[in-house]
C-alpha cells in the first residue's frame, strides 16, 4: 500500500513538474507565443507575426475547431502529440501540419471568409492554402528558416 503511494506522489510530482517546466496553463490561452514555448515552433511564430492575419486572427483561430469542445479535445490531442514527439524527437523536418489538423484549418478559412469564397468553395475541391500558402505564415518555413 505504501509503496503504491510512493509510486503515485512520484508520478504526480514528476507531472506537476513537467506541467510547470512546459509552462502547461500558457496552451488555455489564445495567446500565440504559447505556440512558440517549444524552439521548434519559433519559425512558425516568427513567420506568423510577418504574415497578413498577424493583426486579424491567432494561432487558435485557424489551427482549432471553434466549438468549446471540440477545440479542447483537439488542444489536448495535439498537446499529446507535440510533446511526446518533442520528447521522443522522431518528428519530420520541417514539420509540416497533419491531415486532421489540416481539413480544421480549410473549415476555418471557410469559415472566416464565407462571404467572399462561398461560390468558390462549393465548387472546388482544392484547400485554400493550395493558392494561399503564405497568407498564415508569411513565407514558408521550416526548422531552418524560410524554404
Amino acid at each position: 500500500m505504501w509503496l503504491a503511494l510512493l509510486w503515485l506522489a512520484a508520478l504526480i510530482g514528476v507531472g506537476a513538474f513537467t506541467f510547470h517546466y512546459g509552462e502547461g496553463l500558457s496552451y488555455f490561452s489564445t495567446n500565440p507565443d504559447a505556440c512558440a514555448n517549444c524552439h521548434i515552433m519559433r519559425p512558425q511564430l516568427d513567420s506568423y507575426r510577418k504574415s497578413s492575419h498577424h493583426a486579424a486572427a491567432t494561432c487558435v483561430d485557424c489551427h482549432l475547431p471553434r466549438n468549446f469542445l471540440s477545440k479542447y479535445l483537439a488542444k489536448a490531442e495535439n498537446g499529446w502529440n507535440h510533446s511526446t514527439a518533442f520528447v521522443l524527437q522522431n518528428f519530420s523536418e520541417p514539420i509540416f501540419i497533419k491531415e486532421k489538423n489540416a481539413r480544421i484549418l480549410q473549415q476555418n478559412c471557410l469559415a472566416c471568409h464565407s462571404t467572399v469564397v462561398h461560390q468558390i468553395a462549393a465548387t472546388q475541391a482544392v484547400r485554400c492554402v493550395h493558392c494561399h500558402r503564405t497568407v498564415g505564415h508569411g513565407e514558408r518555413v521550416g526548422l531552418g528558416g524560410a524554404e
